[in-house]
């Protein structure tokens, strides 16, 4: 069961996240945000995840595509709420 509680956490944290990323030119800063949103992602919600991840295993987990995946999840949550 998806809560407006865990919308509303999960929104909040990764907004802010996404937030310094995108503005971010520090290499270490941008890492460091991605291990703490794929920390973030193994916790959540079940069912949340699955929603925003669309049946994607790796999503806010893949460093090639963490860019594109924040900010679709930003998007996705801001809808729900």
């Amino acid at each position: 069961m998806i809560t407006k509680d865990s919308i509303e956490t999960a929104y909040s944290f990764l907004h802010q996240k996404r937030n310094v990323y995108i503005h971010s030119r520090l290499g270490w800063q941008k890492d460091d945000i991605e291990v703490s949103i794929a920390d973030y992602a193994d916790s959540m919600n079940k069912e949340l995840y699955d929603t925003i991840a669309g049946g994607r295993p790796d999503f806010l987990r893949d460093h090639k595509r963490f860019g594109e995946d924040i900010t679709l999840a930003v998007e996705l949550l801001e809808k729900m709420l």
